[in-house]
């Protein structure tokens, strides 16, 4: 449970923290909140205790506190939010950044899973800003 409110908390800070994408490799959203669990949830439990979750109040709380926020926690918020931004925009952009070579080594083949695959298992034949788009996604 706890796991969970921790996505609640961390998709709601999400919203107010811009990221820019740098890094290589994304993590999985299982992971991501795994992290948050590891490395704040005891800032959670000592900041925000008693806190109904829901309506932005972990967010609120860890923000309003922020000067007491383990650097931890702090550090694990930067990176889990950074890599969830460049998976989310991945996903949104593969289709624009792989056009072409979906056109070139995966034509005739209908369904978006099954064009995916087609890309997946063509690699070596696929460009690199596609392979990558389609690692950063999380689909590789």
């Amino acid at each position: 449970m706890l796991k969970r409110n921790l996505l609640v908390a961390a998709v709601l800070v999400a919203s107010l923290v811009h990221i820019d994408a740098v890094s290589a490799q994304t993590l999985s959203y299982a992971d991501a909140v795994t992290k948050l669990a590891d490395d704040c949830g005891a800032d959670i439990q000592k900041l925000c205790k008693g806190l109904n979750l829901g309506g932005g109040r972990i967010a609120d709380c860890l923000q309003q506190n922020a000067a007491k926020v383990s650097p931890t926690c702090k550090s694990s918020l930067s990176t889990v939010f950074q890599s969830i931004g460049q998976r989310e925009h991945a996903q949104a952009s593969y289709e624009q950044v792989c056009q072409r070579d979906m056109s070139k080594s995966c034509s005739g083949i209908k369904g978006d899973g099954y064009v995916l695959a087609c890309l997946v298992k063509k690699e070596k034949r696929v460009s690199k800003e596609c392979n990558q788009v389609i690692t950063d996604a999380g689909w590789r």
